[in-house]
């Protein structure tokens, strides 16, 4: 059956922004085996796995593919609210910039046709990989504020308006843009692609194929930039434990000898706001988080089903969506750069929110530190239950910095901690 569309649209939306040109279902390209046969019953069970990874493929393309070609509704009457800027779509001048905006955003998907993963024969993460995915969206945003000036991130420009897709994406600002992507490239030797995640997260007891959850998600991105010092000198992650954030511990990972400065710190806060469902009290919370400069995104979506966060209009979140299935692309020369950005945003109601999730925020230096802990702190404050807390010192419990945490969380006072074990959870809970 064809994939039905709809005749929703997105306010002020041209019908030339409708579909992208490299969303299909199958490569062209047969795959040819390397080497020599070992035995036909290898043979056979190669092609086998072959085929699941392509059906498995073709299903999510049908799955989620003609949703992701629908057009949400946007009010003109309700600002729109993206990673700290807002948007008044009843003013033609906001809205195309809210549009160039949200296409700057890097988009990662599923992705077939690569090398194997490690300790598998898979050649694709359609499936599976979505939570993955969303966690190379949320690091992407992060590299982007860090690496590049506040006007090159934003593909928009009073000279780009006349210019075709590629030929702004083909512009010579686009180098840093390019070497970001490489990073992320589906091949082993890239520090963040999908291979070196499914490899960082086998410590955590996970292999390809596994679902990950946002909290493992946050310590993998952890491990991956520390592992990447060479390309990233400046930057540390912190994965805030218990749903705290130690400021000592902070201060250590960023502080330096003078005269150089402090080191930009990405800060991971796994929680779960709610127990099968979200609870309604921290969608306030949510939305002040999405409106503050400093937040990068939220690594969250609906049960078994990773989105990434990064706004909302009145109650519905604004999200990219990892699950459709492209081919893997060769990064090694100028390669194309239309399938890591999508152009028609998508928004979901808060009430299908999974309260597991992974709240991101960068800060570039000392300075913007202490004003992100402020801005949070003001969000929490007004909160008898904050979803998470800044507390002085560090944590008292060192070794856990290097695994995620299996235990409930439930906040009693806004100074006080509890801790109830399990061994069934793999994500810090809140609990109201």
């Amino acid at each position: 059956m064809k994939p039905s569309t709809t005749s929703a649209q997105f306010v002020g939306q041209s019908t030339a922004d409708d579909l992208m040109d490299d969303w299909v279902f199958f490569s062209t390209e047969s795959a040819v085996s390397q080497g020599l046969e070992d035995s036909r019953d290898d043979q056979e069970a190669e092609d086998k796995g072959r085929f699941k990874d392509k059906l498995v493929s073709a299903w999510n393309s049908v799955k989620y593919g003609w949703t992701l070609k629908q057009k949400s509704k946007f009010s003109k009457r309700s600002p729109v609210f993206m990673l700290g800027k807002s948007y008044e779509l009843k003013d033609e001048v906001d809205q195309q910039h809210f549009r160039w905006c949200f296409a700057s955003l890097l988009w990662f998907t599923y992705r077939r046709g690569f090398r194997p993963l490690p300790g598998s024969s898979l050649t694709t993460d359609s499936g599976w990989g979505c939570v993955l995915r969303s966690s190379q969206m949320l690091l992407a945003q992060g590299l982007l504020l860090h690496l590049m000036s506040p006007g090159d991130y934003t593909l928009e420009s009073k000279r780009s308006r006349h210019l075709s897709w590629g030929s702004i994406l083909d512009r010579p600002v686009e180098s840093t843009h390019r070497r970001i992507l490489r990073w992320f490239a589906d091949n082993p030797t890239a520090p963040f692609g999908i291979h070196r995640l499914v490899e960082l997260g086998k410590s955590s007891g996970k292999k390809a194929g596994d679902w990950y959850g946002p909290s493992i998600a946050a310590h993998i991105l952890r491990k991956a930039v520390e592992a990447a010092v060479v390309d990233l000198p400046n930057l540390v992650v912190y994965v805030a434990q218990d749903c705290t954030i130690y400021l000592q511990d902070v201060r250590k990972l960023c502080e330096r000898p003078l005269p150089q400065h402090w080191k930009s710190v990405l800060i991971l806060v796994p929680v779960r706001l709610g127990g099968q469902d979200l609870n309604p009290s921290y969608i306030t919370s949510v939305k002040k988080l999405l409106m503050l400069e400093c937040c990068i995104g939220i690594i969250g979506g609906k049960p078994k089903h990773s989105l990434f966060f990064v706004g909302f209009q009145d109650d519905h979140l604004l999200y990219l969506d990892p699950h459709y299935c492209q081919p893997t692309v060769d990064v090694t020369n100028n390669f194309p750069l239309e399938s890591f950005h999508c152009k028609n945003p998508r928004k979901m109601p808060f009430s299908r929110m999974d309260p597991s999730c992974t709240i991101g925020f960068y800060a570039k230096g000392q300075m913007e530190f202490e004003s992100l802990c402020a801005s949070v702190n003001e969000v929490s404050s007004a909160e008898t239950y904050p979803m998470f807390i800044f507390e002085e010192g560090k944590t008292r419990e060192e070794a856990r910095a290097n695994t995620p945490t299996h235990s409930v969380t439930f906040l009693q006072r806004k100074t006080q901690l509890g801790r109830v074990d399990t061994n069934n959870s793999m994500d810090e809970f809140v609990l109201l």
